[in-house]
């Protein structure tokens, strides 16, 4: 404990910005509370597959993207067209999925998987391994 009664806590993504893909309202929330709490700076949630293009255009514009994390799918139309814009940008990224191991990833077999339901602890870990290997 700090002196003033305060937890110490390192925010272990502090500034890196962090592309969130997600189309349920809930597990958006949950993925920018878990993220923001860590220092990170929130670049979305969105939806679907058009919105996130476009936030990820104006995110390498404007300083770009530390990490991202994508659910691979989106109402039911599949994210593989931004993981596919994201792996030629060289932008880290996982899947956030509840189709578990083997399913389907677009091609992006090197990209981490992680399986919902998931806490925030398993999300830190895995965005802050992303996003340390793209400062």
């Amino acid at each position: 404990m700090g002196t003033d009664g305060s937890c110490l806590h390192r925010a272990r993504l502090l500034d890196k910005r962090i592309l969130v893909v997600e189309d349920e309202p809930i597990v958006a929330m949950a993925i920018e509370c878990g993220l923001l709490d860590e220092g990170a700076r929130i670049v979305g949630p969105v939806g679907s597959v058009d919105e996130a293009l476009r936030l990820v255009e104006a995110a390498m514009a404007d300083g770009g993207l530390s990490a991202a994390v994508l659910d691979l799918n989106l109402n039911g139309a599949s994210v593989s067209p931004v993981a596919d814009r994201l792996a030629r940008l060289g932008v880290p990224f996982l899947f956030a999925t509840g189709y578990g191991a083997g399913c389907d990833t677009g091609g992006h077999t090197t990209a981490p998987l992680l399986c919902k339901p998931f806490g925030p602890h398993a999300l830190i870990v895995a965005v802050e391994a992303l996003a340390s290997a793209n400062p």
